[in-house]
């Protein structure tokens, strides 16, 4: 009696000649997203705690309040971000590996067998809409630079800097690396071309590509400190609307 290949893969999953402890890696990748997905959906469904004074929460800005919408306006913005990470080149090869095992690592047996259809069905082929949530994570970049510089001003129209306001700084140049890093983008910039000498507009897009592919070369590491970052700041400012601490004014 023969095995088929798919039944044959999954049983021998994790096989490999590697000595060192390449399971690290995608247990590290399932934790941390894992760790993500519960805080962001806690949060998302809180609709509570995510603006005080100055300082809305990344999580729920833009700030959509309809009469028609009962929920929370989280829910509205959040499938953005969602989305432009979930079809990610760099996320897609992150969570393929750690949770479907298609392989685990370089070098180990994965589970993927001769019913593997690549991204050409249901539901995988709607990782090609990356390119489409790139331009709506772009307005939603520019819209969180907009909440961190008004950060700076408090209700009665003074100048202050506090070290929350310097957080949202901080997040917002993470996620504008990760934003204008990505694979999207870089095709955006320098792709459909023959020539990148032919005339001023080439060289200038040439400029750029060069910029956005230095970005690229780290954006695992983007990737990763935008995810953190924007966490923390969204924890950061719940911790100031509960009363629990202050935003630390410097001046």
């Amino acid at each position: 009696m023969t095995t088929s290949p798919t039944v044959e893969n999954a049983a021998h999953s994790g096989r490999t000649a590697r000595t060192d402890n390449w399971w690290a890696s995608p247990l590290m990748v399932a934790l941390g997203f894992l760790a993500f997905i519960i805080y962001a959906t806690y949060r998302a469904f809180e609709n509570n705690y995510y603006e005080v004074n100055q300082y809305l929460s990344p999580f729920y800005s833009p700030k959509l309040i309809f009469d028609w919408w009962h929920f929370s306006p989280a829910l509205l913005i959040l499938w953005v971000p969602a989305g432009f990470r979930a079809t990610c080149y760099y996320y897609r090869k992150a969570y393929y590996r750690a949770y479907f095992l298609t392989p685990p690592a370089c070098g180990v047996v994965g589970t993927q067998g001769s019913s593997y259809c690549g991204e050409t069905k249901f539901p995988w082929v709607l990782q090609n809409l990356h390119r489409y949530f790139f331009y709506a994570a772009a307005i939603v970049l520019l819209i969180l630079w907009y909440d961190a510089i008004i950060s700076f001003k408090t209700p009665d129209g003074h100048f202050s800097v506090s070290l929350l306001s310097l957080v949202m700084v901080l997040n917002c140049v993470l996620l504008s690396g990760y934003t204008f890093g990505c694979h999207a983008y870089r095709h955006l910039c320098g792709g459909a071309l023959n020539c990148f000498s032919s005339n001023e507009q080439a060289k200038t897009r040439f400029k750029v590509w060069q910029f956005v592919t230095r970005l690229n070369e780290h954006h695992m590491g983007w990737a990763w400190a935008s995810l953190f970052s924007v966490g923390f700041t969204d924890f950061f400012v719940s911790q100031v609307a509960r009363g629990n601490m202050g935003p630390i004014p410097f001046f």
